[in-house]
């Protein structure tokens, strides 16, 4: 992912077209050192009604991506290589909201921390995803 501008405004833009617009991901923050989205339950959930694991998967990597993206700026590209996530409670409905915050960013890998909570604040999951930052290519 290359990232160009700053703020939600980019964050939106970036999301038309692609698997965060497909699952409904909005971005709420979009800051140097946190970002914040939210997600729908309904339409990512399992055949038994419960949020889909590889939705909130999406959700925490969607936001770490993008805030290393914004940190390293748009000469760089950044790959999530690694994914951690623990899901400790089981979501039926309204929305989640993930907030990720960068452990490190550096010249070749970064990493984030991520926390998902419902509609009710209680914690959902929680996640760690490392990415290569690696020069843009044009390609």
């Amino acid at each position: 992912m290359t990232i160009e501008g700053d703020g939600l405004s980019l964050a939106r833009a970036i999301s038309r077209g692609t698997l965060i617009e497909h699952l409904g991901i909005e971005f709420l923050e979009a800051e140097p050192g946190r970002v914040v989205a939210r997600m729908p339950v309904e339409g990512n959930v399992q055949p038994d009604g419960l949020l889909h694991g590889g939705a909130t998967a999406a959700l925490c990597e969607t936001i770490a991506s993008f805030g290393t993206a914004r940190a390293v700026g748009p000469d760089q590209r950044v790959v999530g290589i690694e994914l951690n996530i623990n899901h400790l409670r089981g979501v039926r409905e309204g929305h989640v909201t993930g907030t990720g915050v960068p452990l490190h960013v550096g010249r070749s890998t970064a990493v984030w921390s991520m926390e998902v909570r419902d509609d009710e604040d209680r914690l959902v999951a929680v996640s760690r995803l490392t990415l290569a930052v690696r020069p843009a290519t044009t390609e």
